[in-house]
């Protein structure tokens, strides 16, 4: 037999199962919507103050880009992660005090 007539049959095989499988995935039931987990913030002494900070910036939203307690938190945040051997420091928590006397 000729190679491409294995190869028609081939292509044809192919494109009948999947239509079969499409057409057996269409007859199912849709299944119910999953519901999402809700995000639960850990803001016990033991978290970081940094990540508390950029949690509280966050839900700010478009606002947190004018406060300055944000654009602290931001760039401590950079200054951790561009330089990973580092010791954390907690800046933010003395700045925050500082600001709020």
């Amino acid at each position: 037999m000729d190679t491409k007539l294995f190869a028609r049959i081939g292509a044809v095989v192919f494109v009948a199962i999947a239509i079969t499988m499409t057409a057996i995935e269409m007859s199912r039931p849709p299944r119910p919507a999953r519901e999402e987990p809700t995000a639960v913030a850990d803001t016990s002494a033991k978290a970081d103050p940094l990540l508390i900070e950029l949690r509280r910036c966050q839900s700010l939203g478009q606002a947190g880009a004018s406060d300055a307690n944000c654009l602290r938190a931001w760039a401590e945040n950079r200054r951790r992660f561009l330089a990973p051997g580092a010791p954390p420091a907690a800046r933010i928590a003395d700045g925050m005090s500082a600001q709020e006397n």
